[in-house]
């Protein structure tokens, strides 16, 4: 592994959901734990976060939304298939439901995706870089068509692919989250050809769900990306350059009724598993494996 360079880009997630997730964010950035920012357009405090990428220089790309909250697109704020009865988006589970059932009308997917991007453009003053799946939406069946359309129509070239190496080995996963992580592995394996086909490209490596919350440690994180590379490694002895994503929620717990996407703050959120994932992201002994390793932190368009 000497001789390997290794890019890692940590992306803090959910950027704009309340003022104290921002602030956490950029805490973490700035002590250098986290390298890359995904930004949700419809959370609460989606501008102020756009302010504070833009003042400190914080590469930020999209985190597509169609899960939680309300749709930033006028036309499907009332009477849209992406809408429950009240008012909002079905949430985590209740999107996987309504799209298994056939419930979904995947123009206005489209047309919500689309008015995403274009808020980020407004609010940011350039196009997404990157843009991913809040709650992994952007892998499940049909939505991986649309979504990649998108992004081919806006030029946008990296998204996430939540595919992680060893996720089965970790025991310490409930098994109702290992169900839904499955799934989302399951999800994932069949969306590579049509994200492919679109052009669309994604880090060779995926680590954030065997990391996430209470599980996160500076072993967690440090055994994911060693047994990571070495099993890319295995697989492709040649390569000299990997890159891998590490997907992380750090902030300070949200404080109802702040935050949101327009339904207040959810539970993870007010979570102490936040702060927890902020104090082990920005501990020393994580940032001296990073060079003992020969990793680089950097951002998509480093890559």
């Amino acid at each position: 592994l000497r001789m390997l360079q290794v890019k890692l880009i940590v992306t803090g997630d959910d950027f704009g959901y309340c003022p104290r997730r921002n602030q956490g964010i950029v805490d973490c950035f700035l002590a250098g734990a986290i390298s890359n920012v995904s930004l949700l357009v419809n959370g609460s405090a989606a501008a102020d976060a756009a302010e504070l990428a833009r003042r400190h220089n914080i590469p930020i790309g999209l985190h597509a939304n169609l899960s939680e909250g309300s749709p930033v697109c006028e036309v499907l704020k009332t009477n849209s298939s992406l809408l429950n009865q009240d008012g909002f988006f079905h949430g985590k589970m209740g999107f996987r439901t309504a799209l298994s059932k056939g419930l979904l009308n995947m123009s206005e997917v489209k047309q919500e995706l689309k008015a995403q991007v274009e808020l980020f453009q407004e609010l940011t003053g350039h196009l997404p870089p990157h843009m991913d799946g809040h709650q992994h939406v952007h892998v499940l069946p049909e939505v991986r068509h649309v979504f990649a359309e998108v992004l081919e129509e806006y030029g946008i070239r990296y998204t996430r692919v939540p595919i992680e190496p060893g996720l089965h080995n970790c025991d310490w996963i409930p098994p109702s989250l290992m169900d839904f992580y499955l799934g989302v592995e399951k999800d994932s394996f069949n969306t590579v050809d049509v994200f492919t086909k679109h052009g669309i490209r994604w880090p060779d490596i995926y680590i954030g769900l065997s990391t996430m919350g209470r599980n996160m440690s500076v072993s967690s994180i440090r055994s994911a990306i060693d047994s990571a590379i070495l099993e890319l490694t295995a697989k492709a002895p040649q390569s000299r350059t990997v890159t891998i994503e590490l997907m992380v929620h750090p902030g300070y717990p949200s404080v109802p009724p702040v935050g949101g996407c327009g339904e207040g703050p959810d539970d993870f959120s007010q979570s102490w598993e936040r702060l927890h994932e902020l104090q082990t992201l920005i501990k020393p002994e994580l940032q001296s494996h990073y060079k003992s390793r020969n990793i680089q932190l950097c951002s998509f368009k480093d890559l």
